[in-house]
């Protein structure tokens, strides 16, 4: 078979597992700093409904952080299977920075999530809460250390190929690590985590506002959630344009495929709607505002705009899967500011809780914010192709040369029943963990009670 069919199957091997991978951390990233708050409200509050909401909530980030890890293995071994080239060439560079990864947040996540889970009973509450803690920030160093070495390869800097090894050496590490697009990179995902999580909260805590199981805890959690799209929502939109800006600074034709522009030039319009022909090298049938997208990247009516023929038609991304991502992105990002304002608008007037037209929008937002980041992330991978270093290694020459196309297809076939299969099992569970909702507190035997504070010490399940 031609070379590029293998290409293709592997790039779709790899952005199938890890778009499936990807739902798991973004989950839990988010999801552990929420149990940080509850538990850390609980021992300033000593109030028991933070206490109920934690154990609910550390229940769905067990098994959560479960799929994470059994979905992310098979990365790693396709990096060695369908795309050795590449790991030869950047692992001198890559290699140490997921070895971090594992080395300092895998292992620290891993091992005080023990404590997490069963140490009710068997630590104090201060050292209980340092474990959430340490597990919290297990989540967002593991999440620093993945997205600088995919933001390296976006925008690579610290490095150079030696043309006798045919492969990269570091020359800063610290210019490696803070590359000039990783602190957008970050900032953009961990807001979109936690705002995933909030949506998941809000959406989950209204399906129990709407079918009437114990309000008060439903409020309680339905209440803090919605405060945190107030905040989240409008903060990643300014992150976005910021990350947006550096884009366009470094990876300028990506954003001309975002934005479906083909030539470059002043008072460009922003795109509402296009259907763009890649090989005509044009769009049909335009809506846009006029002048819109040469002021959001250049500030003025008269900024130019790059056009996608500013490079020859072989460096140029698939251009409708960039378009049509960065519009379900940028277009979810609105609705859910217009969730945190009607929340808002709905607390002022004191109908928070009653208001079931809001509940019901926000139970069927629940999984809005999982799409927004895979769209966000088929901007972000897709529109860096035909590279994957961007500008330096073309991704037709990272692709292992004795790979071929029949045992990638067999081993994505087999990927996605087994993920399938996978995923099929966290959904029962999961239902069946918000179906059973949050249990009463269990009664602590009477000499456990001596010296404790009410409620701290709560044996584990």
């Amino acid at each position: 078979m031609p070379m590029v069919d293998v290409e293709i199957l592997a790039r779709l091997q790899f952005a199938f597992t890890v778009s499936f991978h990807i739902l798991f951390p973004t989950f839990t990233i988010g999801l552990a700093a929420f149990l940080v708050f509850l538990e850390a409200r609980y021992l300033r509050s000593n109030d028991d409904a933070y206490l109920r909401l934690y154990r609910f909530w550390v229940k769905i980030f067990a098994l959560t952080f479960g799929m994470g890890v059994v979905s992310g293995l098979v990365l790693s071994y396709q990096f060695g299977t369908n795309w050795s080239e590449f790991s030869r060439i950047s692992g001198p560079v890559l290699g140490p920075l997921i070895g971090f990864e594992v080395l300092t947040a895998f292992f620290l996540e891993a091992g005080f999530l023990g404590v997490m889970l069963f140490g009710w009973d068997k630590v104090g509450p201060r050292l209980h809460f340092l474990a959430t803690c340490l597990v919290g920030f297990g989540t967002s160093l593991s999440a620093f250390w993945i997205l600088s070495a995919n933001s390296w390869m976006q925008t690579p800097a610290g490095a150079h190929i030696d043309p006798v090894l045919g492969s990269y050496v570091a020359d800063d590490w610290l210019a490696i690590i803070f590359n000039p697009s990783f602190i957008y990179r970050f900032a953009h995902m961990m807001t979109a985590s936690m705002l995933t999580t909030s949506l998941v909260v809000a959406g989950i805590s209204a399906f129990f506002l709407l079918r009437g199981d114990d309000k008060a805890l439903a409020q309680r959690g339905y209440s803090i959630a919605l405060w945190a799209l107030v905040i989240l929502a409008p903060l990643q939109i300014f992150l976005g344009d910021q990350h947006g800006l550096n884009t366009l600074e470094h990876q300028p034709i990506k954003v001309a495929a975002m934005e479906g522009n083909w030539e470059a030039r002043a008072n460009a319009p922003l795109m509402l709607f296009a259907i763009p022909d890649q090989k005509g090298e044009m769009n049909h049938l335009e809506l846009g505002i006029p002048g819109g997208a040469s002021l959001i990247l250049k500030h003025s009516f008269d900024g130019v705009v790059p056009g996608l023929k500013d490079v020859p038609a072989d460096q140029r991304p698939p251009v409708a899967v960039v378009f049509w991502s960065f519009r379900v992105m940028v277009g979810l990002g609105f609705l859910f500011l217009g969730i945190g304002a009607w929340g808002l608008h709905a607390r002022w007037r004191g109908t928070l809780h009653s208001n079931r037209f809001l509940a019901r929008l926000c139970l069927m937002a629940t999984p809005a914010g999982f799409v927004a980041t895979l769209a966000g992330w088929f901007v972000t991978e897709v529109g860096r192709q035909p590279y994957t270093i961007y500008g330096v290694l073309r991704t037709s020459d990272s692709i292992s040369p004795v790979v071929n196309a029949s045992a990638v297809a067999t081993t994505m076939t087999l990927f996605m029943l087994v993920y399938g299969g996978l995923f099929g099992a966290y959904l029962y569970y999961l239902v069946k963990l918000v179906r059973a909702g949050a249990a009463p507190l269990p009664v602590p035997a009477p000499e456990a009670m001596q010296g404790a504070r009410p409620g701290l010490v709560v044996p584990a399940q």
